[in-house]
Order: C-alpha cells, then structure tokens, then sequence
C-alpha cells in the first residue's frame, strides 16, 4: 500500500502490543546532530592489556586459562546471584522482591580481532553449541525460571570489552521483554490455534520484501513493526520453542545465518556494526509453553552512515518509538549488500 511507503503512519508490533511511528518523508531532511567516531580501527589478534584474552588476569585477579576455542565462566561482577537475599515489600504501591540468578560470560575466540562477521561458520556453530550447553545447564538449575542470552557490539552499545564476547543471565522472574512477548503469544495461540510466528513467518515468506538472508531452517527478516533503522529479527523456520529443541546440523545452520547477517550489518557502512542481540525463548521453569517460537533479534543504532546513530529521545521516550526509514527499504538495502566482508575483498 502507497501510504506505507510515503506517508506517517502507525505499526502495531504483535509481540509487544506496542506501536512504533514510521515518518518516511522525513529521510530528507539534514543532519546537524551528534556524530560517532568511526570505528574502523583493526584491533590485534592479541592484546596482552584485554582481561577477555587467552593467559591474561581478569578484573578480579583470576587468570584465564590459554583457551584455544569457545570459553565460558561466571561474570565477575554479575548483576545477579544465586545467593540473593530473599524479601519481599508489598503495600500495593511500593512493590519489591528478591531476584536470584546467575550471569555468565561466553568469550567466541582466542582471537581479540574475531567477531561473529569475520568467523569461520564452524567456530560460530562452536558458539551456538556453547549457549545450547548453557540453556540446558543454566536452565535446571531450580532457581533459574528464564535464561537471556545476549551480545552487546562495540562501544557505541556500552561493551567494556572489545573482545568479542556475549552474556547470559540466567534470572528468577520473567524479563519484562520475555513476559509480554510470552503474554502475546500465549493469547494469539488460544485466539487463533496456531503461533502468531508462524504465522507471521508464513505471510513474510509470501510477501518477500523484507526477508535480508535465509537458509533451509533460519530466515533473517526486518520486522514489518522494526524500531531500529536496521533492526533484524533471526527466526526459526520449523515451530520450536527453545535452543533445546535443536536436530543435529541447527548449530550449523544457525550460524551460517548468523555470518551471513552479520557481515551484511559490517558492509552497509563498511565498519564494524555495532547492536544488541538476543534470543527469546522458551523460559526454563517446567512448563509447557507450545506457543513459545524461537527467535533472535538485533537492535543496531546506526541509521545514516558509520558516524550518525539513531537517538531514542523526545517523543520516543515520552511517546512511542518512531523511525524513517521504513522496514522495506532497510531490508532491500540489507539484502543487496555481498556475501563477502569488506575487509576481506
């Protein structure tokens, strides 16, 4: 539809019940704001300074072992702890409660310089097969109810670290994003009888205009609701509901997407892309969950060029979310980009 492409309109997101306004016209108009350093820096492979690196002391004084693949310990300064104080206040206005949990940190490579865009597809599948230990391990633990894994990429996102590295944190409770998207599926599958990501996968398939990359069992897509300029959301084809429910050769597919993802975000500005990314799943705390889907999402924030991000503020904060470019374009831009990095051609 013409107004989608060229005029101020309003997109519900399905698994929020939240509405995001998209003013494409405003593409043209100039910028005079703030502008990041690029990022364009090649780091070393080893960097003896990095508390992440093969051999080196950590913050708190441990020292890592000479790691040759994937290596995963406990954060050092988690915001979570299984031994948390348990309390609760409750007078129906000040509500507080005790949250236990645990935090990991998953460093993907020995290399300092490695990120998910420039690994081999194998050592990614590596990653992939850590957090499925992780999910599984994590997730029987009898405090533990929900396991979030995420990856915070460059500065620009509030990494500490440059090493390339993701995290987990295993919690209690729910997350709020986790609750409304587990609320918003719940109540589709018992108005409907199926999964609203199916579902939505299914009319994606059909339309064809924001699918960025996929293979036979992971499709990489920018969300018709997308907040972020470039936000992509990573879905699996087949309906399951967790990185538990993985067949034999999903490691590997999965991170053939990934790569393929993730290198298309370091070519459209030819710099490292900064974002978060997380995967949604089914929570850990027993119970059956059938309208659970499995999926990612990636949250970049640059909008222009390697220098201009996109700003949450003003109306977004005090009203709702709003973006320019629209979800089409950002795909087609996305979808054109080579299958080659950069700094590989």
């Amino acid at each position: 539809m013409l107004f989608l492409q060229d005029s101020p309109h309003r997109r519900l997101n399905p698994l929020t019940g939240e509405w995001v306004l998209v003013s494409p016209h405003r593409t043209k108009r100039p910028w005079r704001g703030e502008m990041e350093k690029s990022a364009n820096t090649i780091s070393p492979s080893y960097d003896p300074n990095c508390y992440l690196c093969p051999g080196s002391a950590r913050a708190n004084g441990q020292i890592n072992p000479l790691y040759d693949g994937v290596f995963a310990f406990d954060n050092d300064f988690p915001a979570l702890r299984l031994d948390a104080a348990r309390g609760e206040i409750d007078d129906g206005l000040l509500v507080a409660r005790g949250e236990a949990g645990l935090c990991r940190v998953i460093c993907f490579s020995p290399r300092h310089d490695l990120t998910l865009s420039r690994m081999a597809i194998p050592d990614i599948a590596s990653v992939v097969g850590c957090w499925c230990d992780e999910y599984r391990t994590l997730g029987a633990l009898g405090a533990v109810n929900y396991v979030q894994i995420f990856e915070n990429r460059g500065a620009a996102m509030g990494a500490s670290n440059p090493h390339p590295h993701c995290q987990i944190w295993a919690s209690e409770s729910l997350p709020n994003e986790a609750e409304k998207e587990s609320r918003a599926q719940r109540d589709y599958m018992a108005r409907r009888g199926s999964c609203l990501l199916c579902d939505y996968l299914a009319r994606e398939e059909t339309i064809g205009e924001r699918i960025v990359c996929e293979n036979v069992a992971f499709v990489a897509l920018v969300p018709f609701w997308a907040t972020w300029p470039f936000e992509t959301m990573v879905l699996a084809k087949r309906h399951i509901g967790s990185l538990d429910d993985f067949r034999p050769g999903d490691n590997a597919l999965l991170a053939d997407l990934l790569s393929r993802l993730t290198l298309r975000y370091d070519n459209l500005f030819e710099t490292p892309f900064p974002y978060t990314m997380g995967f949604h799943q089914s929570p850990t705390d027993g119970a059956s969950d059938p309208h659970w889907h499995f999926h990612g999402h990636f949250y970049p924030p640059l909008l222009r060029s390697a220098t201009v991000r996109k700003f949450m503020v003003g109306f977004e904060m005090l009203g709702s979310p709003q973006r320019d470019i629209t979800p089409e374009s950002a795909a087609d831009r996305l979808r054109e980009l080579p299958d080659v990095h950069y700094l590989a051609r």
